[in-house]
């Protein structure tokens, strides 16, 4: 009756980690992708030998073995391994009045903290013990052992007793967010505009609306573990996860596009998905045989996995009468995070030998770091990982955050783009002098940009929900059948929380015991 057992719309981190933790478990999986390159917002591409990462650029805990990255344990559920540098500092914050080195090594990060503000430094360590408790705790139950259903209770009980008992100390601090935490330690309007900083980079939003799992997760990862960068950027983490899906009897179908989700009623679910293609999908082996027409067909399955944002999901790939009006009409008011824009460049790498790789360049104190162009990220990765870039060249990344509203594809578009570009440059001249002498190729990504290729609604990286404001989007849907993964279902901004969102889901799709034999010692 079905094609398979299960088809993920969307190869997006959380699809892929999803897929490929299911088809391990034994079940038929397709992945759908509209796009031909997989990975969604972690995809990179290749433009005249330079290896372009589009979105996320810090790693940590890609390949020690006590990382609670989610994406390393589901590595080595499915049986790969990925390659990575490690390197310190992880990276240079410049603010107008000085640089900061910013050190993995907790004790010279608060060293360097010191040199600015030593009584600052103090309140850091106060802060940082409030939170790297949590992290400790949180140690005892991996990730992959999680589900999200009532049966999470039975196995945190049977299972993870002890490590659980240890949680209920820190209840306050995983219900708090970054900033209650920050200010019952932290008086220093240094420090805590550091704090902020660093909440806005992992989440999107500052410390009060940051929740505290999130920093302390970070924090722990990062002095404990240490960062990385994965040898060939961030197509390398996306890489492996494809060969754990096609491993263990998964397809992954390349220009398939989903063009809506079929559900016959939402109490009978969902039955497939109809595509639409011009030529027929293919993946890395043969032509996938069920589709050879030009305009693609039917696939069917019994469950679908949606790696689409929460509003292109219930607004592109569902009938409006498909969901119930007040579930849809709640779910499409949850507010989402900006948009960016983009800066790829290839550039000349003469005199450069002591470039370091990550940069965040703060260009007024008086103005909102989340204001858009104020806050510049910055990614050279050609520093660690030299098959990048052509011999003697540099890839660069650069970033800030832009609304979506007002953008047009019209008569000034161009015009527009280089002139929103400037703030990337300027910052980028903090670090590399005179780089518009250097550049041999520039890539300029817009808001337009980014849901152009991604499909994504407004090209969000996401809802912008603060802590203690709301619940994230779970996983499940009101359609039987049907779930979401991605970041529309997990807080936080980067790959960690998205293949949490993707072992969620796996997770709750099978009895417990079946996970517990797999992978739980």
């Amino acid at each position: 009756m079905y094609d398979s057992d299960v088809i993920v719309v969307g190869s997006g981190i959380g699809g892929l980690t999803a897929a490929a933790l299911l088809a391990r478990y034994g079940f038929r999986v397709i992945v759908c992708e509209s796009h031909t390159i997989p990975g969604g917002a972690a995809h990179n591409f290749r433009r005249r030998g330079f290896e372009f990462d589009s979105g996320p650029s810090f790693y940590c805990g890609l390949t020690h073995s006590d990382s609670l990255n989610p994406i390393k344990q589901v590595l080595d559920a499915i049986g790969v391994s990925i390659e990575a540098i490690s390197y310190d500092p992880l990276g240079h914050y410049h603010f107008p009045e000085s640089t900061f080195p910013v050190y993995s090594n907790i004790e010279r990060y608060r060293e360097e903290v010191a040199k600015i503000t030593p009584q600052g430094a103090r309140e850091l360590q106060q802060f940082e013990e409030r939170l790297l408790p949590l992290y400790q705790a949180m140690k005892g139950i991996p990730t992959l052992a999680l589900r999200a259903d009532w049966q999470l209770i039975t196995v945190l009980l049977r299972n993870y007793l002890p490590s659980l008992l240890k949680m209920l100390p820190q209840l306050l601090t995983v219900q708090s967010s970054v900033g209650n935490v920050m200010d019952a330690t932290v008086k220093d309007p240094w420090v805590r505009r550091l704090i902020d900083l660093e909440c806005f980079l992992l989440s999107g939003l500052k410390a009060h609306g940051t929740i505290a799992p999130e920093v302390a997760f970070m924090l722990g990862e990062r002095s404990r573990i240490g960062v990385e960068y994965p040898v060939g950027g961030s197509g390398a983490i996306v890489n492996a996860l494809v060969r754990g899906l096609e491993r263990w009897g998964g397809k992954l179908l390349l220009g398939c596009h989903v063009e809506q989700i079929l559900v016959e009623t939402p109490r009978r679910g969902v039955s497939g998905v109809r595509i639409r293609t011009p030529q027929p999908p293919f993946s890395r082996g043969a032509k996938f045989p069920a589709f050879q027409g030009e305009q693609g067909g039917i696939i069917k399955a019994p469950i679908v996995i949606s790696n689409a944002s929460l509003w292109d999901t219930y607004t592109q790939l569902l009938r409006k009468e498909d969901l119930p009006s007040s579930y849809r009409d709640t779910a499409l008011n949850t507010p989402a995070v900006d948009s960016f824009m983009h800066l790829h460049l290839g550039i000349k790498a003469d005199g450069l030998e002591n470039l370091t790789g990550h940069h965040v360049v703060v260009h007024d104190n008086d103005t909102d770091i989340t204001a858009p162009g104020n806050t510049c990220m910055i990614s050279i990765p050609s520093v660690w990982d030299a098959t990048l870039a052509p011999e003697g060249h540099h890839v660069v990344h650069a970033y800030t955050m832009e609304p979506y509203a007002g953008w047009e594809r019209n008569e000034q578009y161009e015009h527009r783009k280089h002139a929103k570009a400037q703030t990337l440059y300027r910052a980028l001249e903090r670090i590399i002098p005179h780089i518009r002498e250097r550049v041999v190729l520039e890539l300029i990504g817009t808001p337009l940009t980014h849901a152009h290729y991604l499909r994504r609604y407004q090209g969000t990286y996401g809802p912008a929900i603060a802590a203690g404001k709301g619940m994230f989007p779970s996983i499940h849907t009101p359609i039987q059948g049907l779930y979401r993964v991605g970041d529309s279902t997990m807080p936080g901004i980067g790959v960690p929380a998205v293949a949490a969102s993707g072992i969620l889901c796996a997770n709750t799709l099978v009895n417990p015991q079946v996970v517990r034999q797999f992978f739980i010692s």
